[in-house]
């Protein structure tokens, strides 16, 4: 394990140190070839491995079951693979299962990221495009040589229809439950002919997925429901100031608490261990522990944001410089100059986070809903002092995560990890975080302040745009650094500034980047989810000064882009665009492209008082082939709900370096009774498929900060738009 002995004599590191410091963390982007993954959608994934034998278990009584690679978290990933699967073997959809793949990135790599098995950045259907329908076709092939081989005739009379194999001539017929196992043993093809689109009957269609029955009645397995023999539940007390760490514990009080076994230290704090939730709960609050805070912060929110609007006012590191921005901008006729600020935002998936470990001294075997399997078989190897081949992960479903369960440091599992070793693996451990736990010692989407100006000529076209932006970095410090900061820029940071789709000549983006303890991590669509709030809000005040249409304004910009400009044309279509409101109502438009995604968004809003109430959102999506139409409309839906709470109200703020907020009460998610009417259009298109998951956050903020412009005659520039 490569630890900086220097850092660990000092004792003064941060809470991302001290992980490092625990795991070897920084061995992993010297061990893994990763490749830049702010870009890993450009372009074909790698090719894969496509052997059924890898992917599939065909049983006798007819199920295919696909191993998938994939953590699905409530994104029906698994559904998606699984369609491509059934589409081309032509299984009949009741008959198709999903089980999780064992963590092996030999053979369950994630084709975008190299030798890693992940889920993340909206990849999963994209990247298993090809492959997997590949799995089913090969599949299908091997099961027609099977069939051939029994009736001895020709292949070319066999046909696969809702796993029934037939053979026209002779009219003989069998399930794929009866010939898998001679269909498994014949050669795999090395080569496959895909179906053309417009054979398809599954790919396109809408299928209900696989995991609802087992959600709906109570028999899905998330990481909280695992249950072993002997099994302690452990949680851990965290210092309430980032940076902190524990100088000395008192756990006597702790250890009278009926149903306490023991209690630990681990890098992360101080870990009670009990024969149940609520008795390691009840010990965590009596434990007393003193805390070296000497290297904690113990700023407030506003102190924060004066930091960072002085570090505004000077250069940072140059991220984009295309044409002369200065020389735009001084001779510009018009002119904006305009700040936007956003909060620190926690995840705060329905589940908090939750996983279980043997020890065996040996080898070890965890339960978690892994979106990371690589990175959290490295950690806790490196914890354990075992290698990597010693480490089996049992994937669950997860219920949600939006980026906390893909942390590049496995906080949570190395958490896991040190407790077992720490009790030298006498029992079974389950870490249960609380949604207080979740809230306030967890990591965030960063705070970030954007400083824009931008002019326009005397025909309301752009001479220049100088964009400056202060946020902590994501990747700095982590083993995705080497993939992700190229020339001091960390590209999650100006995503969607610097390769925004519009026509702007004179484009100029700086960023600095200060540095805190409290920890930072990516969040439902990373620099996308605050950058598109400054693009399509700055865009609509220069359409605005410029006299003209916002949406022609922007086809303006998109000349030459026919499918950008299509999204935009059906939303403004679809969502009444230029039809007039009622007072004190507004229609908000905005357009973002994400994970090769373009989404278009059309807003209506109405104020009550000094409120908001979004009663409508319209969108157009081009994500390419949409798999199964139903579930990219889903996940537009989830997408507008989840980011419409942090476009209102949400916000994580510090008073001396203590979070404030720690539950639902005052860290409100989207109530049902306040979502609105959305509706989901979609282009139909042939072109590979790209993400979805993620791209419908980002056009949501602007779309309603320009409805409420409409609506008032007052930008809010700020998130949330309510603060």
């Amino acid at each position: 394990m490569r630890v900086n002995i220097e850092k660990l004599k000092r004792f003064d590191f941060t809470r991302r140190e001290m992980l490092q410091a625990a795991a070897g963390a920084f061995v992993l982007g010297a061990a893994v070839n990763l490749p830049r993954i702010s870009n890993a959608q450009e372009g074909a994934p790698a090719a894969g491995v496509f052997d059924p034998n890898v992917f599939l278990k065909v049983a006798p009584d007819n199920s295919v079951t696909l191993l998938s690679k994939h953590l699905e978290m409530g994104q029906a990933t698994t559904t998606g693979m699984a369609t491509m699967v059934a589409e081309e073997l032509g299984a009949d959809w009741a008959t198709m299962r999903v089980e999780h793949a064992p963590n092996n990135p030999k053979l369950y790599n994630n084709l975008f990221f190299g030798p890693v098995m992940a889920t993340g950045g909206s990849t999963s259907t994209a990247e298993s495009w090809n492959q997997m329908r590949q799995v089913g076709a090969v599949a299908r092939l091997m099961f027609i040589e099977a069939a051939a081989k029994r009736w001895n005739v020709p292949t070319s009379g066999i046909r696969i229809e809702k796993s029934v194999v037939s053979d026209v001539a002779s009219g003989r017929r069998a399930s794929l439950g009866e010939l898998a196992a001679d269909a498994m043993r014949m050669p795999v093809p090395k080569t496959v002919t895909l179906k053309p689109a417009r054979d398809w009957w599954l790919i396109g269609k809408t299928a209900p997925r696989l995991d609802s029955q087992a959600k709906t009645t109570g028999q899905a397995i998330f990481a909280c429901d695992v249950k072993r023999p002997g099994m302690l539940v452990a949680t851990v007390r965290r210092p309430d100031l980032f940076g902190a760490k524990v100088a000395s514990f008192d756990a006597a009080a702790a250890k009278k608490v009926e149903g306490v076994v023991d209690v630990v230290q681990i890098p992360a704090g101080v870990a009670v261990l009990a024969k149940d939730t609520w008795a390691a709960m009840r010990g965590r609050d009596a434990l007393k522990i003193a805390w070296d805070t000497s290297g904690a912060e113990k700023r407030s929110t506003p102190e924060i944001w004066a930091e960072y609007r002085q570090l505004a006012k000077g250069p940072g590191v140059k991220a984009l410089a295309r044409g002369d921005a200065a020389a735009g901008l001084a001779r510009a006729a018009r002119k904006i100059d305009v700040e936007f600020t956003f909060p620190y935002l926690a995840h705060a998936p329905m589940e908090p986070l939750d996983c279980t470990i043997e020890f065996h001294g040996d080898s070890a075997e965890i339960w978690s809903g892994c979106q990371l399997q690589s990175i959290d078989q490295f950690v806790a190897a490196q914890v354990l002092g075992l290698t990597e081949d010693k480490i089996r992960i049992n994937t669950t479903l997860a219920g949600g995560s939006f980026g906390r369960r893909g942390n590049p440091m496995g906080d949570w599992i190395v958490e896991l990890a040190s407790i077992a070793k720490a009790i030298q693996g006498r029992a079974p451990v389950q870490v249960i975080w609380t949604r207080e736990d979740d809230l306030k010692g967890g990591f965030y989407r960063p705070m970030a302040l954007h400083r824009v100006e931008a002019g326009l000529d005397a025909q309301g076209r752009i001479t220049g745009w100088r964009h400056r932006i202060v946020s902590q970095s994501i990747f700095m410090g982590t083993p995705f650094e080497r993939m992700t900061v190229k020339d001091g820029v960390d590209a999650s940071s100006v995503e969607g500034v610097v390769d925004a789709p519009y026509a702007i000549p004179a484009m100029a983006v700086d960023v600095n980047y200060p540095r805190s303890p409290v920890p930072v991590l990516w969040w439902r669509s990373v620099g996308h989810s605050q950058n598109a709030h400054v693009m399509e809000t700055v865009v609509d005040e220069l359409a605005r000064a410029a006299g003209k249409d916002p949406v022609a304004f922007r086809l303006a910009l998109l000349e030459g882009k026919p499918r950008d400009q299509a999204v935009v044309r059906l939303a403004a279509e679809r969502g009444d665009w230029g039809r007039p409101m009622p007072r004190g109502r507004g229609r908000g438009f905005a357009y973002h492209q994400s994970f090769g995604t373009r989404v278009a968004m059309i807003a209506e809003v109405a104020l009550q008082g000094t409120a908001v109430k979004v009663d409508r959102v319209v969108t157009a999506v081009d994500c390419g082939v949409a798999v199964n139409p139903d579930m990219v409309v889903a996940q537009v839906e989830g997408a507008i709900g989840f980011a419409l709470s942090a476009v209102l109200r949400n916000q994580v703020t510090l008073n001396k370096g203590v979070v404030e907020q720690g539950n639902f009460d005052d860290y409100e998610p989207t109530r049902i009774r306040e979502m609105p009417r959305v509706e989901v259009h979609l282009i139909q298109s042939q072109e590979r498929p790209s993400g979805i998951g993620e791209p419908g956050v980002p056009p949501l903020a602007p779309a309603v900060g320009n409805a409420i412009f409409e609506a008032q005659g007052k930008r809010l520039r700020g998130l949330p738009l309510g603060a």
